[in-house]
């Protein structure tokens, strides 16, 4: 059985529980190239807000994949790009007011930094604001966002949002190398610290109380501690009783509540308005 043909797991079908106003309606432009390798093409999904006004630059959300698409379909039956969880919050996103964009990869550190330069020199064409582009990552893709929040040169990251993820290990802990290597998602900021996260990036973070991945809350308390001692603009939220990737696994007003959260936060520092009924 190819990558193509492999039955889609339950998973990669998995979606949002929470819905608004207009996420049936929004604009898909599939499959644009950013990036053109020995192998092919790679290419982004950009999701626009329904109505969108021809010539606007509007603001964008890069959902982070800290996996590499080699190997990926024999595992989730899609690519990551096509899984119900990505899907949905690009959804929520566009109908948010802002561009939502999901992309395939193979190298994850080297291809999203190829896809941030591409949305950024064909902003125009895209309809994309090129100096407010906001990331969001959860799971084992928070540490490819970590590292890029890092980045200098990289002002025109205004916020991102962090949800049930692996952060950065402390000093004498190997708690987020231990989940690396069995799980497999790339940790380009290993052996850095909470003193090399910018300064000026706002930051939403997503815990979940009952998270069952060893490792995941350990490194997010103590990434908090860090972010509180160097007085970082971070929000946190706590799903005491959410477990790991509540957003799909937990149909709650709580979980809901949170994910409307992370929305607001989202237009409020990429300067959105609020979306209309």
């Amino acid at each position: 059985m190819s990558q193509e043909d492999a039955p889609r797991t339950d998973l990669a079908a998995k979606t949002v529980l929470y819905t608004m106003p207009g996420v049936d309606a929004v604009i898909v432009r599939r499959d644009e190239p950013y990036k053109v390798t020995e192998a092919g093409a790679l290419t982004m999904d950009l999701y626009y807000p329904p109505g969108a006004a021809a010539g606007a630059r509007l603001p964008a959300v890069v959902i982070v994949f800290g996996y590499s698409d080699v190997g990926y379909p024999t595992k989730l039956g899609c690519k990551f790009k096509e899984m119900g969880m990505c899907v949905s919050w690009a959804r929520l996103l566009a109908a948010s007011g802002m561009v939502a964009v999901l992309y395939t990869n193979r190298k994850p550190v080297e291809d999203v930094g190829a896809l941030l330069r591409a949305i950024r020199e064909n902003a125009g064409s895209l309809g994309i604001d090129a100096d407010r582009i906001g990331l969001w990552a959860g799971s084992g893709n928070v540490p490819l966002a970590v590292w890029l929040i890092m980045q200098n040169g990289m002002e025109y990251l205004k916020c991102a949002a962090l949800c049930s993820g692996f952060m950065l290990d402390r000093v004498g802990s190997t708690l987020v190398a231990d989940a690396q290597k069995a799980y497999g998602f790339v940790n380009p900021c290993a052996g850095q610290s909470i003193d090399d996260v910018r300064s000026d990036v706002p930051l939403f973070l997503a815990r979940a109380g009952k998270d069952q991945f060893a490792g995941v809350n350990e490194s997010l308390d103590a990434f908090m501690a860090g972010a509180l001692n160097r007085n970082l603009p971070v929000t946190l939220v706590n799903h005491a009783a959410g477990p790991h990737g509540f957003d799909v696994f937990d149909d709650s007003e709580t979980t809901r509540h949170i994910i409307g959260q992370i929305l607001a936060f989202m237009r409020c520092h990429l300067s959105v308005g609020t979306p209309k009924e």
